[in-house]
C-alpha cells in the first residue's frame, strides 16, 4: 500500500486507487499520516477540518470520517483509537513525504561527503515524488498548517540539487528553471544567487549583475532588507572574475554513476515479508558485523521466485550500497554454468576497469576484481549458482561488499553463507499475487474460480505469473473456464506456459540435472498417490529399504525438487503437485519408448 500527500491526498493498493470520498476524509487521513505515527487529539482533528467554527456533532463526524477511512484502508492499517484522539500505524506501507525526506537527507549526505553525482541523483529522485502542490485536495485548515513546513523542505532539496547541478558543469541547462525558481521565490536569496553563478557561467555577466539589483530591490521593497551574505558574495564575485563562480574543473571529470546491472523488479511481488525482513536487516553493514556475515543464499525449487526475492531485498538496501549493484547470472540458457572467466570480465567492465581482448588468466581476474572490490559498499547477486567451485572466485575478498547468491540446490561449505529456503505460497499469497497481476475487477468478479486457480499453481510464483499473462491476452474469457482447464492434471503443464515462460521447462530442465539415481526415485514418488509422505510410508509403499529411501529422499530435498519439515513423530516430505506431474509425465514417455522399443 502507497499513501501519498505531495499532490493531492490519495491511496493506492497494488498499484490501483483506493476512492476516498470527501475532502473531509482526506483531511482526516492527511493529519494521521503527517503526525509520524503519533495521536492526533479530536481537538487538533476538529480545528484542522472545521477552524474555530465546528459543528455541534464534531465528536460523530470524526468518528464517521476515521470508520470510513478503515473501512477502505482493510487490515493493512491500523487506526488506533487512543485518548485523546487517534494514532495511524502504517505498517510496511510506503509513505511519499517520509520517502522524499530519506532521499533528501541521503543527497545532501552524499553532497557533504564529495559525492556530488549521487547527492544529484538521490535528491532528483525525491524531488519526483512531488505530484504537484502538496495537500491540494484537504481543508484550507490543515493546508494552512502544514503546507509550509512542506514546501520549505521541497525548496531546500531543489537548492541542494540545483548546487550539486552548478558543481557537475551543468549550468546551460539550469538557466531556464532557475529563472522560473526565482519567480515563483523572489526573496529565496540562494536561488538567486544560484541563477546569477549560472549566468555568469554561460558567459552572461551583465545578465547576472541585472539578477542581483533585481532581487536587492524586491528585498529592500517587500522586506526593507538588503541582500544577505551569500547574494552579495556571489555579486562582487561575479563583478570581480573571482574563480569561486568559474565553471567548475571537475565538470570535465565528473564522477560516474555507480554500476546498477540489476533486472527490472517485479510488481506484483507478494509476500516473502519474513525474508525480507531478515535480509534487510542483516545485509547492510553494521558496526561491530564480522565480514562473513554478509554472505546469503536464497534456495527452493525452479519456479519459486528466489530471483524475485533477491532483485527485491537489493531494490530494498539501495542506502546501504551507495557504490552500486551488480548481477551476475551464473547460469547459461540451456542450464550449463557459466565460465567464470567471461563473468568476471563483465563485471570488472561494469566496475570501470578497462578490459582489453582476450583477457582470460582466471588468477589475473580474480586479483583485479578483488581489487576493484575492495573497500567499495556495493551489492553482488549471484543468480542461478550451479556449484560452490564456479562461485568461489566470484566472491569477493573484502568485508566492504555483501553477497546474494540464488540456487536451486544447497551448495557446499562456503564461508560464513547464511541459508534461507524458500518454501510455496499459501493459497492466499497466490491469490494476491494474482490479483496484483492481472485485472482486479475480474478477479473480484469471480473469488472462488480465481482461488482454484490460485491453489493449481502450487506455491509456484512463476505459474501465477504464467496465468495472469494468459488471462491479460484473453480479456474477456471466463475465469472459470480457465481454473476448469488447470483441475485437470494431465492438461495443466499445457496450460501453465505463456510468451518464454513455462513451468513444464523449468521442471523437466531440474529434472535433468539428477543423477540416475535420484532421477528413478522421483519417477517413483507419484505413485504414493499424496503429497506428504515419512519415510516408513514410502518405504512399505515402494518395497524399498528405509535407510537407503531416506538418503535418496535427502538427496532430492538438496536438489530443491522435495520439501522437507519435522513432523510430529518424524520427519515429513512433500512433493509438489507441480513436480508430480512432470515425474508423472517423463515417466509416461520412459514407458512409452520401452513399449515402442
Amino acid at each position: 500500500m502507497e499513501f501519498r500527500v505531495l499532490g493531492p491526498v490519495e491511496v493506492r493498493r497494488d498499484g490501483e486507487s483506493i476512492v476516498l470520498s470527501g475532502t473531509k476524509v482526506k483531511t482526516v487521513l492527511a493529519a494521521l499520516l503527517l503526525a509520524r505515527g503519533r495521536v492526533v487529539s479530536d481537538a487538533q482533528l476538529s480545528r484542522l477540518l472545521w477552524g474555530w467554527n465546528p459543528p455541534v456533532t464534531v465528536s460523530a463526524q470524526i468518528y464517521t470520517y476515521i470508520s470510513r477511512l478503515r473501512m477502505r484502508l482493510g487490515d493493512d492499517v491500523r487506526i488506533a483509537r487512543q485518548l485523546p484522539g487517534y494514532a495511524l500505524d502504517a505498517g510496511d506501507a510506503r509513505i511519499d513525504f517520509l520517502e522524499f525526506e530519506r532521499l533528501s537527507r541521503l543527497g545532501t549526505e552524499a553532497q557533504e561527503a564529495g559525492d556530488v553525482e549521487r547527492a544529484g541523483a538521490l535528491l532528483q529522485d525525491a524531488l519526483e515524488l512531488w505530484r504537484g502542490p502538496a495537500l491540494s485536495n484537504v481543508t484550507e485548515f490543515l493546508a494552512d498548517t502544514e503546507l509550509p513546513r512542506l514546501e520549505e523542505a521541497r525548496a531546500v532539496a531543489l537548492e541542494h540539487r540545483i548546487e550539486a547541478d552548478l558543481e557537475l558543469g551543468r549550468h546551460r541547462g539550469l538557466i531556464p528553471e532557475l529563472t522560473s525558481l526565482v519567480s515563483e521565490f523572489p526573496v529565496r536569496e540562494r536561488m538567486r544567487a544560484q541563477l546569477m553563478k549560472a549566468l555568469y557561467q554561460c558567459g552572461r555577466q551583465a545578465d547576472a549583475l541585472t539578477a542581483y539589483h533585481a532581487g536587492r530591490r524586491v528585498l529592500a521593497d517587500e522586506l526593507g532588507v538588503d541582500p544577505g551574505a551569500e547574494l552579495a558574495s556571489v555579486y562582487q564575485a561575479v563583478l570581480t572574475g573571482d574563480p569561486a563562480v568559474a565553471p567548475p574543473a571537475r565538470a570535465a571529470v565528473a564522477r560516474t554513476a555507480p554500476p546498477s546491472t540489476l533486472p527490472a523488479d517485479i510488481p506484483e511481488f507478494t509476500g516473502r515479508r519474513a525474508e525480507l525482513a531478515e535480509l534487510g536487516r542483516l545485509l547492510p553493514p553494521a558496526e561491530g558485523r564480522s565480514w562473513h556475515t554478509r554472505r546469503f543464499l536464497v534456495t527452493g525449487m525452479p519456479g519459486i521466485g528466489k530471483t524475485a526475492l533477491a532483485v527485491r531485498a537489493a531494490n530494498e538496501s539501495l542506502d546501504a550500497f551507495p557504490d552500486g549493484r551488480l548481477y551476475v547470472n551464473l547460469s547459461r540458457p540451456d542450464g550449463r554454468p557459466a565460465d567464470p572467466r567471461d563473468l568476471l570480465v563483465g563485471m570488472l567492465r561494469s566496475l570501470g576497469e578497462p578490459m582489453g581482448t582476450g583477457e582470460s588468466d582466471l588468477d589475473e581476474l580474480v586479483r583485479r576484481y578483488r581489487t576493484r572490490t575492495t573497500g567499495r559498499r556495493i551489492l553482488i547477486l549471484l543468480d542461478n549458482a550451479v556449484s560452490e567451485l564456479q562461485l568461489s572466485p566470484l566472491l569477493p575478498g573484502a568485508p566492504e561488499p555483501g553477497v546474494l547468491i540464488t540456487s536451486q540446490t544447497l551448495l557446499g561449505p562456503i564461508g560464513g553463507l547464511h541459508t534461507r529456503v524458500l518454501g510455496p505460497l499459501s493459497t492466499q499469497e497466490s491469490l494476491q499475487m494474482l490479483t496484483a497481476s492481472a485485472d482486479p475487477a475480474r478477479v473480484a468478479a469471480e473469488p472462488q474460480a480465481a482461488r482454484d486457480i490460485a491453489r493449481y499453481c502450487a506455491g509456484l510464483p512463476l505459474a501465477v505469473r504464467i496465468v495472469a499473462t494468459r488471462l491479460a491476452a484473453r480479456p474477456s474469457s471466463s475465469l472459470r473456464r480457465f481454473a476448469d482447464r488447470l483441475a485437470q492434471p494431465h492438461g495443466r503443464l499445457r496450460e501453465l506456459e505463456a510468451r518464454g515462460l513455462s513451468v513444464p521447462r523449468s521442471l523437466e530442465a531440474a529434472l535433468g540435472r539428477l543423477d540416475g539415481e535420484q532421477r528413478r526415485l522421483l519417477l517413483l514418488l507419484p505413485r504414493l498417490g499424496r503429497e506428504e509422505f515419512s519415510v516408513r510410508s514410502a518405504a512399505r509403499s515402494l518395497g524399498l529399504g528405509a535407510a537407503p529411501l531416506e538418503a535418496a529422499l535427502e538427496s532430492l530435498v538438496d536438489q530443491g525438487l522435495l520439501g522437507f519439515s519435522d513432523g510430529p513423530e518424524e520427519p515429513v516430505y512433500r512433493l509438489n503437485s507441480l513436480v508430480r506431474l512432470v515425474a508423472e509425465t517423463s515417466r509416461h514417455a520412459r514407458e512409452a519408448e520401452r513399449s515402442a522399443a
